[in-house]
């Protein structure tokens, strides 16, 4: 560049993963920021909140929406967090479907590309997540489904690109890409932080992706996970804080009540176990770790639970 070639200009905006439950959205959003700032599962439906992922650059920021999959919803739940989905891809820059490279292309993929396709000045791409799962063949053939798609339903692809988040192939090609579809503009979240969530929805979100690591069929859909209270311990000394975080896990029924207990308590040791590492990770800070397992009867079907419960 010569001395008198002005520098790029600055880029930041909003991009929003979206794509059928378990497409890799979660765990693309923690590739391109660097750290874990959304709960990945091998459970489909796993992510509730919104979670933006920040990711920093020095020619840009590019701000990451993690939605919740869309799906035909069956319960209150489903339609309020369907609802969600809708409002926030009305308010990004570009929305960035996902299409699991192991997956054929079928009727889900298609219902979301149509309601996508209702948001009309958005800037839509196509990514082809876990590659590392698929042969050359099979990716070529998805590649191609994805274009007719995009034909069939209208939607003009800004890009189409294949990448794998778990190995990290073509992860910076992507940011690149998206960088490169947002508007000139300033920094929009101060240098080193890596969401706008709040640290107890992220600290509730961490406790649920343990509560559901090994949990069964029915229990994923019916765990809410509350932080009650998050303080500094106060008589510790300033080179040794410890930061007591008290915790209800709610289920529906009794006897998933005894499933997330466990015998003699050994499956909420576990996962308290399991969380704490996490959380410690975040957050920076030793702490204790307080679980109390409660009811809340029929939760996703009651409109005031899901108030109580934050939805």
């Amino acid at each position: 560049m010569s001395e008198n070639t002005p520098a790029p200009a600055h880029r930041s905006g909003f991009a929003s993963f979206v794509g059928r439950p378990n497409a890799g959205k979660s765990t693309l959003t923690n590739a391109l920021v660097g750290q874990k700032v959304v709960i990945t599962s091998s459970k489909p439906q796993t992510t509730r909140t919104v979670v933006r992922g920040i990711v920093h650059r020095d020619d840009a920021q590019l701000i990451l929406v993690d939605t919740p999959g869309l799906y035909r919803p069956r319960t209150l739940l489903g339609e309020r967090l369907n609802d969600l989905v809708k409002t926030t891809l009305a308010e990004v820059d570009v929305v960035a479907v996902c299409f699991p490279a192991n997956e054929k292309i079928g009727p889900g993929d298609r219902f979301i590309v149509n309601e996508m396709g209702k948001v009309k000045r958005t800037i839509k791409v196509a990514i082809v997540t876990k590659t590392d799962l698929a042969t050359p063949e099979q990716l070529g053939e998805h590649l191609l489904a994805i274009d007719k798609l995009g034909v069939e339903t209208g939607t003009d692809w800004a890009e189409i690109v294949p990448v794998s988040a778990k190995e990290g192939h073509q992860v910076q090609l992507l940011a690149d890409l998206l960088v490169g579809l947002m508007p000139e503009g300033p920094q929009l979240y101060p240098d080193g932080d890596l969401s706008d969530a709040p640290e107890e929805i992220i600290v509730a979100e961490l406790i649920r992706e343990a509560a559901l690591e090994g949990a069964r069929e029915e229990l994923p859909h019916s765990i809410a996970v509350v932080v009650q209270e998050m303080n500094l311990r106060e008589d510790r000394p300033a080179d040794k804080p410890l930061l007591d975080v008290h915790v209800n896990l709610y289920v529906e029924r009794e006897s998933q009540k005894g499933i997330m207990i466990g015998h003699k308590g050994a499956r909420l040791r576990e996962i308290g176990t399991a969380a704490r590492t996490q959380i410690e990770a975040l957050l920076g800070t030793p702490i204790y770790l307080d679980l109390q397992v409660k009811i809340a009867k029929d939760w996703q079907r009651d409109p005031r639970q899901l108030r109580k419960l934050g939805f």
